[in-house]
């Protein structure tokens, strides 16, 4: 069986200093071993980190002339939060770090409260409040 759990994402940079410095500049922790070359920040569920995007290509096995490295990648990652209010304090947040606010915050048609953005490099990420997410002693959800 395989194991029911993602540990770690990785993001495909492009320019990894100027990616870094936007995550950094959301307050996001770092480990270590971080630099300009690898990074990789702390998250309650999971470790997101950033690499170098041609050496991701080549460690994946995959052509460089068929994997897009711009814009949209088909992949949304989520920031949930606590309250309704705090979806409203993140995109502040996210938009004073230089983040692209794509969709401002708003009531959603489930109940809850959402906003979206995107990173430098334009990975999209979605800042949400669920009414009835779940989470651990973390901070990561476990249900909703």
């Amino acid at each position: 069986m395989v194991p029911e759990r993602v540990s770690l994402i990785t993001i495909g940079a492009i320019n990894l200093p100027e990616l870094r410095r936007f995550y950094q500049g959301l307050g996001w922790s770092e480990t270590e071993i971080s630099s300009d070359n690898y990074s990789v920040f702390k998250t309650a569920g999971v470790l997101l980190s950033l690499f170098p995007m041609e050496e991701l290509i080549k460690d994946a096995g995959l052509d460089a002339s068929v994997v897009p490295v711009q814009g949209f990648k088909g992949i949304t990652l989520a920031i949930n939060v606590d309250t309704p209010e705090q979806v409203d304090q993140v995109v502040e947040e996210v938009r004073s770090a230089g983040g692209k606010i794509i969709k401002e915050a708003g009531e959603t048609f489930w109940g809850g409260r959402t906003a979206d953005f995107l990173d430098p490099e334009g990975n999209a990420w979605e800042i949400a409040w669920n009414p009835t997410a779940v989470f651990d002693d973390r901070g990561a959800m476990v249900h909703f």
